[in-house]
This record gives C-alpha cells, sequence and structure tokens, in this order.
C-alpha cells in the first residue's frame, strides 16, 4: 500500500526472464513476453536456501528450523544442544558461533569429512573446540513434533542406522541458489552465481564486463552501469531482511544519481 501511494506501476506475477543489456534504454522481458524498458534497474530476485529432503519441513520453518545464525538465534538456544546441517564455510562458522553459548553443537555433513568444502583454519577451530560435535556422513531423517520441533531422527547414509534425539534448533546452512539465471551475459558473477557490486568488482571484473564509464560503480552497482543488485541476490550480502531494505533504500539514491547524470 505505501509502494503504490507513489504511483508505480506494478506487475504481480509477471516474473523476468531475461535482459537485454547490449543497448540503453535496457529491456526487461518477462514471462508473458511483455518488454519493459528501463534507463536504470535494481535486482532484487533474492535466492533459493537449499532445504533438507524432509517431508514436513516447512511446519517446522521458523519453529525449530532456522537457515541463520545470528545473535538472537544463539540467545534462543542458550545452553542446549543444537544441530547445523552443511559441510562448507557457512555451516562452519555458525558452529564455532553458536560453540559459545550452546550446550553442545552437532555439526551433520552428508560426505565423509570437511576438508574439501571448508577452510582449513575453521577446521582447526572446530577441531579444538570439544563443544563441537562433527558427524560425518549424516542427514537428517525425520522432524518430530507439533506446534515446535520437538526431536530430530538422523541416519548414518552408509548403512541406514537411525537415532533420535530430543534436540530442537536445527540450523540448516547447506548454501543458497541465486536467482540469477536470467541474467546470463549481462553482469559480473562470483563463482556460486551471486552478483558482484560496488568495491568487490576488480578492475578484471569491469574490463569483462564492458564498463564503458571512468567512475568506479557505486556501492550496489553491477558491472552494468545504472544496474543495481540488492539483497540475497548480491554476492557477500548478509543476507537478513533488514540489511535487503536498507540497500534497496540506498540503491534508490543511487538511482537518482544515474538519472541526474544522464
Amino acid at each position: 500500500m505505501q509502494t503504490q501511494k507513489f504511483g508505480p506501476q506494478l506487475l504481480i506475477g509477471d516474473g523476468a526472464k531475461g535482459l537485454a543489456c547490449d543497448s540503453k534504454p535496457y529491456v526487461i522481458i518477462l514471462d508473458n513476453g511483455v518488454r519493459v524498458f528501463a534507463r536504470s534497474v535494481i535486482i532484487a530476485t533474492g535466492a533459493q536456501y537449499r532445504r533438507l529432503k524432509v517431508e514436513n519441513l516447512s511446519q517446522f520453518e521458523g519453529s525449530g528450523v532456522y537457515y541463520g545464525a545470528t545473535f538472537m538465534e544463539s540467545q534462543l538456544c542458550r545452553d542446549e544442544e543444537v544441530i547445523i546441517v552443511g559441510g562448507g564455510n557457512s555451516a562452519g562458522q555458525a558452529a564455532v558461533f553458536l560453540a559459545q553459548t550452546s550446550k553442545r553443537v552437532h555439526l551433520l555433513i552428508r560426505s565423509g569429512g570437511l576438508a574439501e568444502t571448508m577452510s582449513r583454519y575453521l577446521i582447526r577451530r572446530i577441531e579444538q573446540n570439544q563443544a563441537i560435535v562433527v558427524r560425518p556422513h549424516t542427514e537428517i531423517a525425520e522432524l518430530n513434533g507439533g506446534v515446535h520441533l520437538e526431536s530430530v531422527t538422523w541416519r548414518d547414509n552408509r548403512n541406514e542406522e537411525r537415532e533420535n534425539h530430543a534436540i530442537r534448533p536445527v540450523f540448516v546452512m547447506a548454501g543458497a541458489i541465486p536467482n540469477t539465471g536470467w541474467l546470463e551475459g549481462c553482469v559480473v558473477r562470483d563463482a556460486n552465481g551471486f552478483i558482484k557490486t560496488g568495491p568487490d568488482l576488480s578492475q578484471e571484473d569491469l574490463t569483462e564486463g564492458g564498463w564503458p564509464t571512468v567512475r568506479r560503480p557505486y556501492l550496489l552497482e553491477t558491472s552494468l552501469p545504472g544496474v543495481f543488485a540488492v539483497g540475497d541476490v548480491r554476492s557477500g550480502s548478509t543476507k537478513r531482511v533488514a540489511a535487503a531494505v536498507g540497500e534497496g533504500s540506498i540503491a534508490v539514491a543511487f538511482v537518482h544519481q544515474v538519472l541526474h547524470a544522464a
């Protein structure tokens, strides 16, 4: 309602499937074939978090299953046992962080070890922390409870042996897939497909992306002048709603600068 007060045209349900970026104005191609012309674009298409393959997962998302480990979550599970699912750096960082307040952290990984997916310094910190238990070849099989998660059943993926534990908080840190496939060939992305912006864009990135102006990109600007990225779709973002909203506000201010200079 607040947005509508400013008079924008809202196209609900018409997702973008492509961006024509080889000339200006840019052209956003929607799923229904409609073409929208724009002198500046803010990309806020987010990312899809990798989810557990458990039938009733959605029942406990936000009430026992979480996708981020912040100070707030660390206080909610103080002196409790927690489960972290994932073998990458984000999972390792979450394990070290939550071990400061939790009774015990169970780090569940599908593979046989962390060496191929996690930085060595994180592995050392995990090995040195007696509050963290690494459980290789282990996956969550069942989530049990009513309104809130009450227990978790995990299984050994080598012999299918199962164990049930009255552990409530589960942190899924298995990575995310950014919604950037429709931007192929237009903006520079990192190795995981997230959009690089501002200071994260090296001179090599700008040369590769064909950056045409003397000035450096603005804080949230992509390798395409006048095109900005905010929120989870952006490389290096904090993956929090409040941060995404703030980035959106900042990007709007830069859009005004781009349009004024054009």
